[in-house]
């Protein structure tokens, strides 16, 4: 197994910066922060440099070449937000068996009426058939089917499509809180796609653990967030896609950096150009206000995507967090704040102990960046080297030598 320290770059833990102190990882999980440099342990210079957790990307919809891209840009984990079982399961197989896919967590199908969100956007993707229930006495076996599929946490889409220029059957408001009741029971978390403020006040009323999205269909009320704060939930306010929505040129503006265009494929290129533009411009802006709100209040803020598949425009897997840090910081984040919200704080609230910090006994899930995204956030794109679980993922070369003496590395 892998025994080496990243020596003289600074060290971000999750919560804070804790200025230049080497990092020590052996047998896939972190030996010691601010220790020594044992004898045989591989130096890898980290001068420049910042070490950050595996970031975190808390709303996608994924599959193998999906995760191989985004270790490719620091993130080391991400959280599914609807998935198929038939290729969810054996998928999640493969990530256990292979370092260079990050992990992956998923609620496998959401609740959503027949023809509810988001059956329109899925035309021609080949699904199955989706469980659903139209009766409150119907949820605890879809409930259980879930679970049964492996899902880690539950979720609920309330969408009237007005967000997509469309309309469609939303979820009775009985069904969202017998869901919360029955997945409440079982020990997992419900979480609400929830896009209008209309939607978010009822599924919060519900009791649901976070919401997916932001709602961003006109200015939050005091009394929204007030609620929000009050039942302890946490938001992600996937400010990406929202700039999709609204016809915001965030991720035009984002295929455009050199660090973005080096990593993605022609096809996927196009994608991150790309853009829904169903929504009025103005919501963006309402969206970014509800991001204030919310920071003053003191929700949990999780740094999330939805990045999808191609053909599913604004967004593109491992690129876009990137683009949400800067987004969040925007909407009145410190860079610290926004660092967290795809580090240590998705971790807290998914229940995954094991990551999203740097201290010692963790996983070694790491990325080290160029410069000082405390300061900068958008150096987190400058990344130099990725680990998920210890094992180097990127770059896929051995990185070169730069002096002779003790094994001192760093990538191109």
């Amino acid at each position: 197994m892998h025994h080496f320290v990243i020596a003289g770059a600074r060290v971000f833990d999750g919560e804070d910066l804790l200025g230049i102190v080497d990092v020590e990882v052996a047998d896939g999980r972190i030996a010691s922060v601010a220790g020594g440099r044992p004898r045989g342990a591989e130096l890898i210079d980290g001068a420049g440099a910042t070490v950050l957790p595996g970031l975190i990307d808390a709303h996608t919809h994924t599959d193998a070449d999906a995760l191989r891209q985004a270790v490719t840009f620091g993130v080391t984990t991400e959280f599914d937000m609807l998935s198929i079982p038939d290729r969810m399961i054996p998928l999640r197989r493969q990530v256990a068996e292979s370092a260079d896919l990050a992990d992956v967590r998923s609620p496998s199908v959401g609740l959503t009426p027949a023809a509810g969100h988001p059956h329109q956007l899925r035309k021609g993707e080949g699904d199955p058939p989706w469980p659903t229930a139209a009766r409150v006495a119907e949820i605890p076996a879809f409930v259980e089917g879930r679970i049964a599929e492996g899902a880690d946490y539950l979720k609920v889409l309330v969408e009237d499509g007005r967000a997509f220029g469309s309309s469609l059957p939303s979820l009775a408001p009985e069904l969202v809180a017998a869901t919360v009741r029955e997945g409440h029971a079982r020990d997992r978390m419900v979480l609400a796609h929830a896009m209008t403020v209309e939607a978010a006040e009822q599924v919060v009323d519900a009791g649901v653990d976070g919401l997916t999205h932001l709602f961003f269909d006109r200015p939050h009320t005091g009394e929204l967030i007030e609620k929000i704060a009050a039942a302890g939930a946490f938001v992600i306010p996937t400010l990406t896609v929202l700039a999709s929505i609204t016809g915001e040129p965030a991720g035009a503006e984002l295929a455009e950096d050199p660090r973005v265009r080096a990593k993605l494929t022609p096809a996927w290129l196009g994608n991150l150009s790309g853009a829904m533009a169903t929504s009025p411009p103005e919501n963006f802006g309402y969206a970014l206000e509800a991001v204030a709100a919310l920071r003053r209040a003191g929700v949990d803020l999780l740094a999330g995507t939805d990045a999808a598949h191609l053909g599913a425009p604004g967004t593109a897997h491992g690129a876009s967090l990137h683009d949400e840090l800067r987004l969040l910081v925007r909407g009145g984040c410190t860079p610290t704040e926004a660092l967290r919200a795809a580090t240590s704080v998705p971790a807290r609230r998914f229940g995954l102990a094991d990551r999203g910090r740097i201290r010692p006994g963790l996983r070694a899930d790491l990325t080290l960046v160029d410069g000082d995204p405390t300061v900068t956030i958008g150096d987190t794109l400058s990344v130099r080297r990725v680990w998920r679980g210890g094992r180097p993922v990127f770059p896929a070369t051995a990185p070169t030598t730069i002096h002779s003496g003790p094994s001192i590395s760093r990538s191109a």
